[in-house]
């Protein structure tokens, strides 16, 4: 039933998507419930089917691992709740499916810490008030309908969304989850995706709404409850949630920088997400009217890249690309990036997977895409700027493909990292390296070719041995980074190789300390 809820929420996403004015006007609600539920598919697949306790474990686990943005943060809570409901039982009969839907909508209240109702609470609310009956069907059927009454009402309960003259976006996108549930039941096919011809957003300011800022932490050194109160001054539309020694927060501030560098010092940071709300909003504008310019002359190329890191995914999207999130440990799958490309308004459209764990899943999105997407492979993120660079929507992707493919093996790109396990490794000139857990180790094109010390020592190591002359190096700091630290290692690469223009910039890729381009 999650499985097919899942797609059957994947065909109303922009829908969704179009409704999202509370509580910001960031047009993602949609996307960001359905990434959600595609996590919990991910570990769906690999668990035992025939074990409930494994089933909740899968549903639980992996809609906090997945959860994005407020929605799909409380969305995982609703999730949590229906899980452990589930947990000990042989078999959901009716009235096991009545009390998860009920322990769903208590674990999503009890995880905001100002419940607002109008939202998705509210029409999670409903779900429980409605699903009674004698048969599982009978559940849905009218859990679905108490649902949606009080979906209706939510435009009564929140300023924001009569003013847009929508119904809550959340809290559809939960009723389409639990439609998918009983259409699956029923047998009923995917039906064909609504036009969508305008969005809620274009009624509202493009204001400065902050950054919407996310991390995923494990090994906490911290109660969450504290974790929760270090953030709490940072901003507002506040979730700190977590469970099996994973912590997931999510936030709208203003400090991203300095919030994820407190945060990153009671534990190891996994996963960070910063989207400039302003952007974001813009970025959906522009893709009201889409079903309308369909038939207009399209440019001739689109641009799609794979990234995480809220500074090199600003960087992409400045040079004109739609990002998939993902990359190492993270990689994102075909659907995603095929989902992408369909999104881009081009005759052909140009993919970036920008790592090596990427390139067969985005070769398989081209073949689907029939012609209309080409691939460079683009083995690290360095590459995928490189190439970037050298992009022109005006210009046919063919005629683009060989430029930008040079373009990307002219880079050399720098990763400075943490050990997973301890090995002794010889490197391409011959040194062997002990490495243990934990250690740093820096990576150049992708191979291992430092280890020990720093993170700002891997840095200089590695310009020592492979720097070329090279006439710009860029530094990205990751999540746990200050920008002091930034300050302090840009100024030290520039003491010494002084004919180099050298940057820096905040929101490097998760689980890196340092990513470094030279071009």
């Amino acid at each position: 039933m999650l499985r097919y809820a899942t797609d059957w929420l994947a065909v109303y996403r922009e829908q969704v998507n179009a409704l999202n004015v509370y509580p910001v006007p960031d047009g993602d609600t949609g996307t960001n419930m359905h990434l959600t539920l595609q996590s919990v598919r991910r570990e769906l697949d690999t668990c035992d089917e025939h074990s409930m306790p494994s089933v909740a474990r899968a549903i639980s686990y992996g809609a906090l691992l997945g959860a994005r943005g407020n929605s799909g943060v409380i969305l995982s809570q609703l999730l949590k709740g229906f899980a452990e409901a589930i947990k000990d039982l042989k078999v959901v009969d009716s009235a096991a499916l009545t009390r998860a839907f009920q322990a769903a909508q208590k674990t999503g209240y009890g995880a905001v810490m100002k419940p607002v109702e109008g939202t998705i609470l509210t029409v999670a609310r409903g779900v429980a008030e409605g699903a009674r009956g004698e048969h599982i069907e009978e559940v849905l059927e009218n859990a679905l309908f108490r649902g949606q009454e009080l979906l209706d009402q939510t435009p009564d309960m929140l300023p924001a969304l009569k003013q847009a003259g929508v119904i809550d976006s959340g809290g559809q996108g939960y009723l389409y989850m639990v439609q998918g549930m009983l259409a699956q039941l029923r047998g009923e096919a995917l039906p064909p995706a609504p036009d969508v011809t305008s969005y809620a957003q274009q009624q509202f300011e493009n204001e400065e709404f902050g950054f919407c800022t996310e991390f995923l932490m494990s090994e906490a050194t911290r109660p969450i409850e504290e974790i929760r109160e270090l953030v709490t001054p940072f901003g507002d539309s506040l979730l700190v949630v977590g469970a099996e020694g994973y912590v997931k927060g999510h936030i709208h501030t203003n400090e991203p920088d300095q919030l994820l560098a407190t945060v990153g010092r009671y534990g190891k940071m996994l996963k960070t997400k910063v989207e400039d709300m302003s952007e974001q909003h813009t970025e959906i504008l522009g893709m009201a009217g889409a079903t309308a310019r369909a038939e207009e002359e399209l440019p001739p190329s689109g641009l799609v890249a794979v990234a995480s890191g809220y500074g090199l995914v600003k960087l992409f999207r400045s040079l004109g690309a739609r990002i998939v999130s993902g990359g190492q440990t993270a990689n994102p799958s075909v659907q995603d990036i095929v989902d992408a490309v369909r999104s881009v308004s081009a005759e052909k459209v140009i993919i970036l997977p920008n790592n090596k764990n990427v390139l067969m899943a985005a070769e398989k999105a081209m073949e689907l895409m029939e012609g209309r997407a080409v691939v460079i492979p683009t083995r690290t993120l360095g590459q995928g700027i490189g190439a970037a660079l050298n992009f022109s929507a005006n210009v046919p992707a063919e005629e683009l493909r060989d430029g930008m493919a040079e373009a990307a093996l002219a880079v050399t790109t720098f990763e400075v990292t943490r050990a997973s396990r301890t090995t002794n490794i010889t490197v391409k000139d011959g040194r062997t390296l002990d490495i243990r857990e934990g250690d740093v180790i820096g990576l150049m094109d992708d191979e291992l070719v430092q280890s020990g010390g720093t993170p700002e020592g891997s840095v200089m190591e590695m310009l020592e041995r492979h720097y070329q002359g090279q006439e710009i190096i860029t530094v990205f700091g990751g999540p746990q980074k200050t920008q002091e630290d930034l300050e302090v290692l840009a100024g030290q690469i520039s003491g010494v190789y002084s004919g180099a223009e050298v940057e820096a910039h905040a929101g490097g890729p998760d689980l890196y300390d340092y990513l470094v381009t030279l071009e």
